[in-house]
């Protein structure tokens, strides 16, 4: 498998336009990228222009703070697959986490996950927020949610993607039969490499072009 097809051609900036969009979804056309993923109000564009492909749409609930309703979050993710798009990355509830409400947590990814079915769910647990031992926790809470994956960023908080994340969420991911999403930062071939050699099964990033072609 080319790196290609780990990547996830990413543009969740709130001032991203329409036209943003096209370049984007172009862009993953051109070079074949695994998928792209767009805020939920850009869903059904993203279908239509890659309706033809096998490129998938991925789109975001309760991003970037993970803070709102739960009952929010499953809605955004029941319309997200209803517009057709092929996965949902939410946040978790990184105050719930931090207070140690794990209950609350599950109850979070859960409800995601029932409303996404059947497409799967990757969880954005913040990385740089967490110390090792939280990192562990949440890649367990991850899993007893049910979802699919555990992503290490949003990249709108003071830290993305770095190889000792990925190492030590790939290990846990291991254990529960889950897989690692590495996003935030990375914006060359080079660091993608890195990411995907420490265990991480997709990349999150905004340069997919420049790491398909092999730019450093």
């Amino acid at each position: 498998m080319t790196i290609a097809k780990h990547l996830e051609h990413t543009l969740l900036k709130p001032e991203a336009t329409v036209a943003d969009i096209m370049q984007l979804c172009g862009e993953a056309r051109e070079y074949g990228l695994l998928g792209v993923c767009v805020n939920p109000c850009y869903v059904g564009l993203a279908r239509h222009l890659l309706s033809d492909t096998d490129v998938k749409i991925v789109t975001v609930a309760g991003f970037p703070l993970g803070s709102t309703y739960p009952e929010v979050k499953a809605l955004e993710a029941k319309m997200a697959v209803e517009a057709h798009a092929d996965e949902v990355d939410m946040v978790m509830n990184i105050a719930a986490f931090k207070t140690g409400d794990h209950d609350a947590v599950v109850s979070d990814i859960r409800g995601v996950v029932e409303a996404a079915k059947p497409y799967p769910v990757k969880v954005i647990i913040e990385a740089c927020l967490l110390t090792d031992d939280e990192k562990r926790t949440a890649c367990r809470l991850v899993a007893e949610g049910g979802a699919a994956f555990v992503k290490t960023s949003t990249g709108f908080n003071k830290g993305g993607a770095t190889v000792a994340d990925v190492q030590l969420l790939a290990a846990e991911a291991e254990k529960y039969g889950i897989k690692v999403k590495a996003a935030g930062g990375i914006r060359d071939a080079e660091t993608a490499q890195a990411m995907l050699q420490a265990g991480a099964e997709r990349i999150g990033t905004s340069a997919g072009p420049k790491i398909a072609a092999g730019e450093a």
